[in-house]
Parts: C-alpha cells; sequence; structure tokens
C-alpha cells in the first residue's frame, strides 16, 4: 500500500513506524529529512519524477512516499460494540471521509461505519485524514438497514443529521450509547432512514445559506453530543 504527501508521512514514521516497509523519494532531501527516514531501517529507494506521478496518480505527492503494511477494515462484529459510532450514509468524496476521520478521532468517536458505497479509497482516506484513519476502528457495511437492524439490537440510540431537526444547540441530555447518521451533502438523509432514528439534530445557521460542508457539520455535531449530560 502506498500513501504520499509530506505531512501524512512524516506522521507516519513518528507514530506508527512499525508499518513502514519502505521509503521512496522523488527529489532531494536535506540532511535532517533524510536522516529522520533513515533512523526507520528501511530500503530507501530514489524514483524518478514519471514514477512519482504513476504512484500518486497525479496527486501533489510533494517527493515523499511510504509503502505500508496494508490497512485492513474491522469488523462490523467488533464496530458495533462501541458506545459513540458514526454511520455515513453515501458519502463517497475523498476529502470530506478523510475530514470526518480525522474529527472523529480527536472528538472521541470509537468507530466509523461506512454505507451506501461499492469501493472505498483506503490509500486517500489515510492521505485526507492525516493518518487519524489508522487509529480509528472502520468497516464498510453496503446496506444502511442491516446496520440499523443489528445496532438496534446493541440498544443504541440513534441520531441523524438532517436541516429540519432540533436545534443541537438547545438539548442538554443525550444517551451513553449512540451512532449518528450522516447522509451525502447532496442528498442527506433518506426518508427511510430518518424514520428509523429516534432523534433528528440540526445545526441552526446564523445568517441565509443552506447548510454546512458534511465534514465540518460532522465535527460541530459530535462535540455538541459529547457534551450533553447522560
Amino acid at each position: 500500500m502506498i500513501i504520499f504527501g509530506k505531512q501524512t508521512t512524516y506522521y507516519i514514521i513518528q507514530q506508527m513506524p512499525e508499518i513502514v516497509q519502505e521509503v521512496y523519494f522523488s527529489k532531494e532531501m536535506d540532511k535532517n529529512t533524510f536522516h529522520a527516514f533513515a533512523r526507520l531501517k528501511k530500503p530507501i529507494i530514489k524514483i524518478d519524477n514519471k514514477k512519482a506521478q504513476a504512484l500518486s496518480k497525479n496527486g501533489n505527492h510533494q517527493g515523499y512516499f511510504l509503502k505500508i503494511k496494508p490497512l485492513e477494515e474491522t469488523s462490523f462484529k467488533l464496530v458495533k460494540k462501541n458506545k459513540k459510532l458514526l454511520v455515513l450514509c453515501g458519502i463517497t468524496d475523498v476529502g470530506n471521509i478523510g475530514s470526518i476521520m480525522r474529527s472523529a478521532y480527536c472528538l472521541g468517536i470509537e468507530g466509523v461505519i461506512l454505507c451506501g458505497i461499492k469501493q472505498f479509497n483506503i490509500e486517500g482516506v489515510l492521505r485526507t485524514s492525516v493518518g487519524a484513519i489508522l487509529h480509528l476502528p472502520f468497516c464498510v457495511v453496503e446496506n444502511v438497514l442491516d446496520v440499523i437492524n443489528e445496532l438496534k439490537n446493541e440498544k443504541i440510540f440513534f441520531y441523524g443529521a438532517d436541516m429540519n431537526g432540533e436545534d443541537v444547540r438547545i438539548i442538554e441530555e443525550g444517551q451513553e450509547k449512540w451512532a449518528l447518521f450522516l447522509g451525502s451533502e447532496n442528498q442527506g438523509l433518506n426518508s427511510n432512514i430518518l424514520s428509523k432514528l429516534d432523534r433528528i439534530l440540526s445545526i441552526k445557521m446564523q445568517r441565509s445559506f443552506n447548510s454546512l460542508n458534511v465534514g465540518v457539520a460532522a465535527g460541530i455535531l459530535i462535540d455538541r453530543i459529547q457534551a450533553w449530560k447522560y
């Protein structure tokens, strides 16, 4: 598995050096940078720009690459046992998923379930989450209704995000075990999903604008829910 970008590669060599298998550079590095990677005692390989563009699929690699051990999903059976979950329904944008993963990890979420997607770009999300996905249990389950049924059996309370929900700022009490459902920016949560949730939340706008980016909204909602008494 290849990851690239200066910030992400630095994070991995500092926080999880054990998963690194090889280091690739596509430009000359200063001595301090080279020594930071050399301390891994892993092969360091110089590659040309053509190879770098191919490895990054024309992304902004900044000349930094790592080959790391494959990142695997956690089984849904284990993820559903956690008390604070995110369920992402139909969110496919790598940048949004990465932003959500980063906020989720920083704010205490214990697992993320991705539904309604055919493929999950783990490499892209690792980069856009700046490595946060490495520490956060996640799984992909195609059918969100299966997820709802399974989580109900775990006695988990369901929150959903929707523009027509209750103002999240005025709620003071919540549940100890909960899952927050977030829909795509284009369609949000569909009515079939909303009908199965216990409480619908909304971030009320202070100005006449229709919505927030889903990554930003996720961070605000998680932080508000975490502050409630239970």
